[in-house]
């Protein structure tokens, strides 16, 4: 899925949010509208997205009385790679500078710190 995942552009992602979103296939007039708010995308740019995607294999397009498309690829599985992705482009691999640069630029509530300790330690929730 990494090759995959590489090659989603910025606009497709904005597509697969929508379809990620979703809780069943989406035929075209209902992504777009679901678009509509961030873009004034037409109907030819977000088929020709739609068909890149499908294209990759990120997207799969069943056919009814019409098109209707789902996901293939996972947001886990997209997010997953643009982690690696960043810590190995920005931080040099290090994921610990990552979070470095977040806590000392107070990006990380106390919430998140704690939501943190209890997926590193997990073993020590219910007695702190």
């Amino acid at each position: 899925m990494n090759e995959l995942a590489a090659k989603i552009s910025a606009s497709e992602v904005e597509v697969l949010e929508v379809l990620w979103q979703a809780d069943a296939p989406m035929p075209i007039a209902a992504i777009r509208a679901a678009l509509e708010g961030g873009h004034q995308w037409d109907a030819s740019t977000v088929k020709t997205l739609l068909r890149r995607l499908c294209e990759k294999g990120a997207v799969e397009a069943e056919k009814r009385e019409v098109f209707y498309y789902r996901p293939i690829l996972t947001r886990q599985e997209y997010q997953a790679w643009s982690t690696s992705s960043l810590i190995d482009k920005v931080y040099r691999g290090s994921a610990k500078d990552l979070v470095a640069a977040l806590v000392e630029r107070s990006q990380l509530s106390a919430q998140d710190l704690e939501d943190l300790r209890s997926i590193l330690y997990p073993e020590e929730e219910g007695h702190g």
